[in-house]
């Protein structure tokens, strides 16, 4: 029964896959065509793809709290690849993501098209990164970053880096952030996390051949961003979500870094 549930899960997640590649195709020939910005679009149909992507995971979803009326900079802890289809299907998203998910096959290209910015670490272009998240937040787009700047475990949170955050402030957009939590039975759940020497296939199968999890999302209280400076404005939204998982001020896994 086990195998039969794998297959059955795997099978729903190719045909989901393989509707998104021949949408995100159709996108790109639509670009051509009309030559102009076509982010909007986009990111409805990224969220729409996002949507059927998350109903094919076995997680069972509660969200918390009220979905921004007005573009937002979203910020979030991050455990799992996972966290983008959950995230994504509860409005239209962008999402800065590390340089080396441009390079995975399919994923890669399905991420570039629905209008992913990347980020190459350690390549010192923080301003011309934070020009690019500003002209997104300038339009009236939402965005959402993972300061955390890698995965978790979901037991406890990195530092947020504050650089990521200037574009806010810049921008005059408020910050939203939200809280994702993983549970298994009543309990942190270690198959959801992405972290260390995993690679995508053998984790989408352990994550499909698993019992259904719980997720939690947490929409918490907006913070405005023209009352801090970046490093003030990362602590705090890093507070806010520690709070809302742990019910604790943060103890970041590596507090000696620099926000």
């Amino acid at each position: 029964m086990k195998k039969l549930r794998l297959y059955l899960r795997l099978t729903r997640l190719l045909l989901v896959i393989s509707f998104g590649t021949l949408l995100a195709a159709g996108i790109s020939v639509l670009e051509r065509l009309v030559r102009h910005d076509l982010m909007p679009t986009r990111q409805r149909l990224t969220r729409w793809f996002l949507t059927h992507l998350a109903a094919a995971l076995p997680f069972r979803l509660k969200v918390q709290g009220e979905l921004p009326r007005e573009p937002m900079l979203w910020v979030s802890n991050h455990v799992s690849w996972t966290d983008i289809p959950l995230l994504g299907m509860l409005t239209p998203l962008s999402f800065l993501s590390k340089a080396e998910v441009r390079t995975w096959p399919v994923a890669g290209w399905l991420a570039h098209k629905a209008g992913t910015l990347f980020i190459r670490r350690g390549s010192g272009d923080s301003g011309l990164l934070n020009q690019q998240l500003g002209n997104h937040l300038q339009r009236g787009r939402n965005l959402l970053i993972f300061p955390e700047g890698t995965t978790t475990d979901g037991q406890a949170l990195r530092t947020f880096h504050g650089r990521l955050l200037s574009s806010a402030i810049d921008s005059g957009v408020q910050v939203q952030p939200v809280a994702i939590r993983y549970l298994r039975d009543g309990k942190p759940c270690s198959v959801a996390p992405f972290i260390g020497e995993d690679d995508m296939l053998s984790h989408l199968l352990r994550l499909l051949g698993s019992d259904l999890g719980e997720v939690q999302i947490q929409l918490l209280t907006p913070i405005a961003s023209h009352a801090y400076n970046r490093n003030a404005l990362a602590r705090e939204a890093q507070q806010a979500i520690s709070l809302a998982l742990y019910g604790a001020a943060p103890i970041a896994q590596d507090e000696h870094q620099a926000a």
